[in-house]
């Protein structure tokens, strides 16, 4: 199959993924409940091949700090300040397709990139970059290794594992890495996997050509990654805040003010929040959220005031999630893996 072909393939796959989990029901509910009812929409036409993205969408209450989906490509550099990542790709590689916006359990795509077809024939590879917050994700998983496990216990019946997940060093950092293929497609996938700021990040490499995939691999050394991120553990410090899982509790809650909304709905609204060493909120990243509900969190959050968290006597920045509305419904475990 042309990889150009693939790549759109993939990216549409992701979107449909995406917009079912946006729009699918869920009996679960969260802390804080937000209630809704649909509305009823008359039919559009669209233009052939567009992806339509109906309803919420990812916001944020200030443009300047970074949040996970402003990753660019850009002079052949892949970078994402939110992760600390920057990655000069192989040579004439570019993206060709911008992904969907993320998800309600946290799923980002930030990048889908690879050479560009030929008048030669299709290209040789691409890599797929995604991010699934750790904090909102419905999976079993809590670090890189889990959900790599689980992507390899969770494959198709037409996908063969090629290697089992095992530790390795990518540009001296500890990563999660197995490998897969399709013998109909003749097709193999090297997967790798890090924690960063409490997301895992993966980068997905796919070709025809299982040595040019692992001189790719190799060529991910020269990536740029943050210090203090491992496969099974990065919960930030140093240049970012710590990030903490439910530190919204009430043990370290003094004020809260709850969002007022005009309009109802019953959709999951993940938020991630920054606190700062005075324990005041100084940054609100709405992952998937309509615009009213966007206001209303966001002018409540801003009234909040936390006890400062102290770390060998110094206070920090706290990074920490938030559920406002119904929680998205684990997955059932399934019942054979594949080997």
């Amino acid at each position: 199959m042309n990889f150009r072909i693939l790549g759109f393939v993939v990216w549409v796959l992701l979107s449909a993924s995406l917009m079912a989990e946006m729009q699918a029901p869920n009996s679960d509910s969260g802390r804080n409940n937000v209630d809704s009812s649909r509305s009823q929409q008359s039919p559009t036409k669209v233009p052939r091949e567009a992806i339509l993205v109906k309803g919420a969408w990812s916001s944020a209450s200030d443009s300047m700090t970074p949040v996970p989906e402003a990753a660019t490509v850009a002079q052949g550099v892949f970078s994402d300040p939110y992760f600390g990542i920057s990655y000069k790709l192989p040579e004439d590689w570019i993206q060709e397709y911008e992904g969907p916006p993320p998800s309600e359990s946290g799923r980002y795509v930030l990048a889908q990139v690879g050479p560009p077809e030929t008048k030669d024939g299709p290209t040789a590879a691409s890599m797929l970059v995604t991010a699934q917050d750790l904090f909102f994700t419905p999976l079993p998983a809590t670090n890189a290794v889990e959900l790599t496990a689980y992507t390899k216990d969770h494959l198709e019946v037409d996908y063969k594992v090629e290697a089992a997940p095992t530790l390795i060093d990518v540009a001296d950092r500890s990563f999660s890495f197995f490998s897969y293929g399709s013998p109909v497609a003749e097709l193999h996938w090297y997967v790798l996997a890090t924690e960063i700021r409490c997301h895992a990040v993966q980068f997905i490499l796919t070709s025809r050509d299982t040595k040019l995939l692992d001189r790719l691999m190799l060529d991910m050394n020269r990536m740029k990654l943050p210090t203090g991120i491992s496969a099974t553990a990065g919960e930030g410090g140093g240049a970012f805040p710590v990030c903490i899982k439910d530190y919204v509790r009430d043990a370290n809650v003094i004020a809260r003010v709850d969002p007022v909304f005009t309009e109802h709905r019953f959709n999951p609204i993940p938020v991630r929040i920054i606190i700062d060493k005075q324990g005041r909120v100084k940054h609100i990243h709405l992952i998937s959220a309509f615009p009213n509900q966007a206001k209303a969190i966001i002018d409540a959050l801003e009234q909040w005031k936390f006890k400062p968290h102290v770390i060998d006597g110094k206070p920090v920045e706290v990074e920490t999630g938030i559920l406002f509305g119904r929680a998205r419904q684990s997955p059932a475990p399934r019942t054979r893996g594949h080997q």
